[in-house]
């Protein structure tokens, strides 16, 4: 005698309920998505300037060595040096810099003292005793839109405008 054969499948209902689940899913995650890639650049961007400040800080204190981050406008580069460091380690250190994301220029640097610096290198130093040279680094996206990062000299944090800020703003 013969078994009965066993229908093994899924059902109509199951299958609409599965690609409705799916959609919605789908619906949330995909504009989450879009935004993600538009502004992935700026946020690695923000990370390492707001990381790399944090971390130059600490150590020029912790080891009582000057400090500097290079800011070079003209190649969209930012790298850091000390005070010791030889002609062929800062030359390695400014090959090994970090590059500014190809969607993303900086505009300058500004100084409350020095002014504006908008085309060649401009260096932030970071001192032995624990602070820093007082600045904002303005990025400008492909959109034009614009960003800026506060370096304070006594803060190990640098605070972030989604817009153009200056010191006269501040």
């Amino acid at each position: 005698m013969k078994k009965p054969e066993k229908n093994s499948g899924f059902t109509l209902i199951e299958i609409t309920v599965v690609v409705s689940l799916i959609s919605i899913m789908l619906f949330f995650a995909v504009p989450q998505f879009r935004n993600t890639l538009l502004t992935d650049s700026i946020n690695h961007t923000s990370r390492w300037i707001m990381g790399k400040v944090r971390v130059i800080k600490e150590y020029s204190t912790s080891k009582q060595k000057l400090c500097i981050l290079h800011v070079n406008l003209d190649s969209n580069k930012m790298w850091v040096s000390e005070e010791t460091m030889t002609e062929e380690n800062l030359h390695q250190a400014n090959e090994k810099g970090f590059e500014i994301p190809g969607d993303l220029r900086l505009i300058n640097v500004e100084y409350p003292q020095k002014g504006i610096i908008s085309s060649g290198q401009a260096d932030i130093c970071f001192y032995k005793a624990g602070y820093s040279d007082k600045a904002l680094i303005h990025i400008q996206r492909d959109d034009n839109e614009k960003v800026s990062f506060l370096i304070e000299p006594f803060l190990p944090t640098v605070k972030f405008y989604e817009k153009y800020v200056g010191f006269e703003d501040l």
